[in-house]
C-alpha cells in the first residue's frame, strides 16, 4: 500500500473502535495488507471508503481483524487441574462463583466452563459471563453448531451428555448448556470491565497485544477480580513478574490476585 498506515489506523478507530496501535503491527499489517490485495484495492483509503458503506465487508474486516481459533478443552491438562484443584478451592470459598470468559470467541470455552462446572452443580445454577470484540463469533457461539474437529480434546461423558450429532462432521451443542451463558460485545482495550469475579478466563489472545497494552489488561483483570480471585491465562502467555502487576503465580497458567 503506498499511502499511510496510520492515517489507515486512525481510520479504523473511528469506525471500530478498534485501536490497532495496541497489536503488534508487523504481523496486524501484514494480514490487512493481504486481505485489501485479496479484494483488488490499491489503497487503504479506497478500502476504508468501501469499509463505510459495505456492510458485509466491513462484517468481513472485523472477523478477520479478530483472529478466532478456538476448541473445546484446548490444552487439556491445565483443564484437569482447574477441575481438580482451582474450582474446588474457589467453591469453598463461594459456592455461587461469578465466571468471565474474556475474547470468548465462537463459545468453546465459556460452553467448556459450564460442562466443567455442571460436575459441581446443576447447570440451572450456572451463569457465565462470555465477551468479544467481534458480533459474528458472538452470533456463532449463540448457536453452538461445531465442527467435530473442535471437539477433540473434550471428555467423551461431555460429548455424549451435551452435544447431538447433525451430521457427520457437525454437532449441535444442549440448549441446556447454552442457556447458562450469557454472551456480550466487548473490547477489551475500550470498555468498562465487569466487577467482583472468582475466575477470569482469557487465553491465547493476549499473544497478538503490545507488552504496554497486555499490562493494561492485566492491570484491569486484576481490578475485575475479588481478593484472591484467579486468572486463566493461555499456554503461551505466562506474565512475566506477575507481582508487578498485583498477581501472584498459583500454578503455570493460574495467577491468584494478592
Amino acid at each position: 500500500m503506498t499511502d499511510s498506515y496510520e492515517v489507515f489506523k486512525k481510520n479504523i478507530f473511528e469506525l471500530t473502535k478498534i485501536d490497532l496501535n495496541s497489536y503488534k503491527e508487523r504481523q496486524m499489517k501484514r494480514r490487512i495488507d493481504s486481505l485489501i490485495t485479496k479484494h483488488k484495492y490499491t489503497t487503504y483509503a479506497e478500502y476504508v471508503s468501501v469499509l463505510k458503506q459495505n456492510k458485509v465487508m466491513f462484517d468481513e474486516f472485523v472477523t478477520y481483524l479478530t483472529i478466532n481459533v478456538s476448541e473445546f478443552y484446548r490444552n487439556p491438562e491445565q483443564w484437569q487441574l482447574l477441575e481438580k484443584e482451582i474450582l474446588p478451592s474457589l467453591l469453598q470459598k463461594s459456592p455461587n462463583i461469578k465466571i468471565w470468559s474474556a475474547a470468548c470467541s465462537t463459545g468453546d470455552e465459556p460452553y467448556s466452563l459450564v460442562m466443567l462446572l455442571s460436575k459441581f452443580m446443576p447447570l440451572s445454577k450456572i451463569k457465565i459471563i462470555a465477551t468479544d470484540i467481534d458480533k459474528q463469533v458472538l452470533d456463532k457461539a449463540r448457536m453452538g453448531l461445531y465442527n467435530i474437529k473442535s471437539l477433540k480434546g473434550l471428555p467423551q461423558e461431555f460429548v455424549s451428555k451435551y452435544f447431538t450429532a447433525v451430521n457427520a462432521s457437525t454437532y449441535q451443542i444442549a440448549d441446556s448448556v447454552k442457556a447458562c451463558v450469557e454472551f456480550r460485545q466487548h473490547n477489551l482495550l475500550k470498555d468498562p470491565y465487569p466487577s467482583g469475579m472468582d475466575l477470569i478466563v482469557c487465553r491465547n489472545v493476549l499473544i497478538y497485544f503490545t507488552e504496554e497494552a497486555k499490562d493494561v489488561i492485566y492491570q484491569k483483570f486484576n481490578e475485575a477480580l475479588k481478593p484472591n480471585g484467579i486468572l486463566f491465562v493461555g499456554s503461551t502467555e505466562q506474565i512475566i513478574q506477575p507481582q508487578n502487576l498485583g498477581y501472584s503465580t498459583l500454578k503455570s497458567f493460574f495467577y491468584s490476585k494478592n
